[in-house]
């Protein structure tokens, strides 16, 4: 169905076959069907919607370990992936294993380096682009995506229909720079960025049809694509679906703190609850964004599964 595909990494090691790993594999299968069943309800409604998972390329293989083979439903389900940091992690620090695992699925990719100063960038480009990858550069004074870069790179007035047809993208989730939504929305829209991921929401509005519909073209008067960015591994005490009693009585799926974001909360992501509040239903996130009209959605945190297992904090009332 897809050919293409984003990029966006974390590496995943998997080291014996203890009981802890058994489960692990287990609930990797679980993200595979979310990851699934979320395109095929968005596809309900636009054929050409696009789903695009960030972090955990494992998950593009049966039981999301790189020697047990593709899995061709969950390739199926995707039009790309998004890594962060493939070569660049502040300094020049290239991930081989994750480099590897993307040259062989030979998808569309798309990456986001973190780059200790400006001096890196030109290397950070030309280093992705030679893999056949967009990028997008951030420095330490851009490392929450709140900046709009000045320079676009293979900046085009192209129409941008699919992500195939990207040259470039901007990644801008965090709003906190602009005191109107109508100053966010104008600052993008004077931008030849080829690809946007947003969030739905400007402080607590969800964007409108209207909104978006501006964004989707370019300065230059090319089309582009605009993504909306959707955490489904875990749970942002700041979204609309918090409910107030959770900071002291919160769901047994919620449970672990999710390390250096004091805002999230790892999930158990297979319960029907927490499903129910991403998709399916009318209320739900994803149709949230599809009423919306963006082009497609970011999905965050897919490699949840692994966190779930690891670096344990579990949390306590909040």
């Amino acid at each position: 169905m897809k050919t293409l595909t984003p990029v966006l990494s974390i590496l995943t090691l998997f080291i014996n076959c203890s009981n802890e790993q058994i489960s692990e594999k287990s609930v990797g299968r679980k993200m595979q069907d979310f990851v699934c069943n979320i395109s095929i309800y968005a596809h309900s409604y636009n054929a050409n919607f696009i789903i695009i998972p960030q972090n955990g390329i494992e998950m593009a293989y049966n039981n999301a370990e790189p020697e047990e083979g593709i899995n061709t439903s969950y390739l199926d389900a995707i039009d790309g992936f998004g890594v962060e940091e493939l070569f660049f992690n502040g300094d020049y620090q290239p991930d081989q294993y994750r480099l590897e695992q993307l040259r062989q699925l030979k998808l569309y990719k798309k990456v986001s380096e973190y780059l200790s100063d400006n001096s890196m960038v030109a290397e950070a480009l030309t280093l992705n682009y030679n893999e056949g990858f967009i990028c997008f550069p951030r420095i330490e004074s851009n490392y929450d995506y709140l900046l709009i870069p000045d320079i676009v790179p293979q900046e085009n007035s192209n129409d941008i229909t699919t992500l195939a047809d990207a040259m470039n993208y901007l990644y801008l989730i965090n709003t906190e720079n602009y005191v109107l939504k109508s100053g966010f929305i104008n600052a993008i829209a004077a931008t030849n960025f080829d690809v946007i991921i947003i969030d739905l929401f400007f402080s607590d509005t969800a964007l409108t049809a209207d909104d978006i519909n501006r964004l989707k073209i370019k300065a230059n008067g090319g089309k582009r694509l605009v993504i909306s960015y959707i955490n489904i591994g875990a749970a942002e005490n700041y979204r609309y679906y918090w409910e107030k009693d959770w900071e002291l009585h919160h769901p047994e799926w919620i449970k672990k703190e999710y390390e250096g974001y004091s805002n999230e909360f790892w999930v158990e992501f297979w319960v029907e609850e927490w499903q129910k509040l991403i998709y399916g239903n009318d209320s739900s996130y994803i149709k949230k964004i599809i009423d919306a009209g963006f082009d497609g959605a970011y999905l965050d945190n897919v490699e949840g599964y692994y966190f779930l297992y690891h670096n344990d904090k579990s949390i306590t009332p909040m």
